[in-house]
């Protein structure tokens, strides 16, 4: 029963889910086929043809540098876009440096010490502004 019925059934299942997503698809999806030869290949073979149809179009997709996906233009594939750098400012290095220089260039420009930063050296050199 199960060879004469149900495979049977699931076959034509898969090709129909083929068609109908092959018809749905947009151009960039179609691996470079046109859209009645993907049809031709689905018909004709159809379990051959509906698993190449759904490999060619998920591999379109997740290809890198392929113009499928989110439709934009400017944004190979199709998921969120990832920073390629630090995602916070205070992961970021160069911004910390930067940061760094400005408070050093501050305390040079004003020539008074530093309010009490909480480390009890009332911004001297550890001396707590006390003279010896």
């Amino acid at each position: 029963m199960f060879v004469r019925v149900v495979l049977p059934l699931l076959v034509l299942g898969l090709a129909l889910y083929a068609l109908l997503d092959l018809s749905a698809s947009k151009e960039e999806d179609r691996g470079g086929l046109p859209r009645w030869l993907w049809v031709v290949i689905i018909v004709l073979l159809p379990v051959f043809g509906a698993l190449a149809w759904i490999v060619v179009k998920h591999s379109s997709r997740r290809a890198p540098g392929s113009r499928g996906g989110s439709g934009r233009p400017g944004r190979p594939g199709g998921g969120p876009r990832r920073p390629s750098g630090p995602v916070a400012p205070d992961d970021d290095p160069d911004f910390l440096w930067k940061l760094e220089q400005d408070r050093r260039r501050r305390e040079r420009g004003s020539g008074s010490p530093r309010p009490d930063d909480g480390n009890g050296t009332n911004g001297t050199n550890g001396t707590n502004g006390t003279s010896p």
